[in-house]
């Protein structure tokens, strides 16, 4: 496939995110974009300077990134957190100079986002869950934060099949093993973090409550 092919494909994607986040009507006040900019630099930093990369020669890497998507969902709601990961994450891999990775890099990390909030604030009601029990709370904390990042483990290798093979033109079974390897990694990076989000979300949570920057139930 063609560079300007692939631009045009991420300029798409973009488009349908905002689409989506148009039609949730989610609201984007001063203080949520500047969280999701901050969470999305320091995605950006996660994956850029603290990460295992290629490995086997897979182009999979063993990295943290997707912490902050998961944290900014758990604080916030699932567009910001799938805003905060795709941007930061797809920037990533714009300036590795791979707009191919960027375009289901960008899909990804947007579909964590969106399964991480929908579980916290539409399922759980974490910002209402009562801290009486820590236990029961961190337990809500670890599903909110797993269930997408859980997700992901499936989405990822199947997305990059099919990126490898149609955008890419890789032979078969050469994507068939990648696949199977991305796997593995992509199960790692979820359980890392998931323990990254969970810590920061309770260290994080009390304080950003108490500067009146999350968003009411």
């Amino acid at each position: 496939m063609s560079t300007a092919m692939i631009w045009l494909l991420l300029f798409i994607v973009v488009a349908l995110a905002l689409l989506i986040a148009a039609l949730t009507k989610t609201k984007f006040t001063v203080q949520k974009i500047s969280i999701i900019g901050i969470m999305a630099a320091l995605s950006f930093v996660a994956y850029e300077f603290f990460r295992i990369p290629n490995v086997l020669g897979t182009g999979s890497s063993f990295h943290l990134g997707n912490t902050f998507t998961a944290l900014t969902a758990l604080l916030l709601d699932g567009v910001s957190g799938g805003l905060a990961g795709a941007i930061g994450l797809a920037l990533a891999d714009i300036m590795a100079g791979d707009p191919g990775y960027a375009v289901t890099t960008f899909i990804l990390k947007f579909i964590i986002g969106l399964v991480c909030g929908g579980v916290a604030h539409r399922i759980i009601h974490l910002r209402s869950f009562p801290t009486g029990s820590k236990l029961k709370y961190i337990g809500a904390v670890t599903a909110s934060a797993f269930s997408g990042l859980l997700v992901n483990v499936f989405t990822d290798p199947f997305i990059g099949y099919f990126r490898n093979r149609y955008i890419f033109g890789q032979p078969a079974e050469f994507v068939s093993v990648v696949t199977k390897i991305s796997s593995g990694v992509t199960l790692v990076n979820s359980l890392l973090s998931t323990v990254c989000a969970v810590l920061l979300y309770l260290a994080l949570r009390p304080a950003l409550e108490k500067a009146h920057l999350l968003p009411k139930e």
